[in-house]
């Protein structure tokens, strides 16, 4: 039997390079925090951990994109990401990536595909 997909959020709360959405997903047994952004039109979610040291990458709840609107930063070490890929382009993780988290927009809104195992 297939698992209902989860509302994140509505479509309109997602503005191209603004404030994010944060949201936990099911891993490994335990509740992980995650964010979902926009950016160049499409939605991009990934698991809210900096892939230097597991900490949370933003600095105000939400508040995920640097002062350009170009990039996801980690507020503790200043490591950059690409939104598109969650590639580290710079800082002590250089070349790691973020976990994406698989979501998809229909109808309006935002939905987590499924929960992680």
């Amino acid at each position: 039997m297939a698992v209902p997909a989860r509302v994140i959020c509505r479509s309109d709360e997602l503005s191209d390079a603004g404030r994010g959405v944060r949201f936990e997903v099911a891993l490994a047994g335990r509740m992980v925090p995650a964010f979902a952004v926009r950016y160049c039109g499409e939605v991009h979610a990934y698991l809210n951990e900096c892939r230097h040291v597991p900490v949370e990458l933003d600095w105000v709840p939400g508040e995920f994109f640097d002062i350009s609107h170009n990039y996801l930063v980690c507020a503790t070490h200043g490591a950059y990401y690409s939104p598109l890929s969650g590639l580290c382009l710079g800082g002590p993780c250089k070349g790691r990536s973020l976990l994406r988290v698989e979501v998809y927009e229909a109808d309006g809104y935002i939905y987590l595909k499924q929960e992680a195992s």
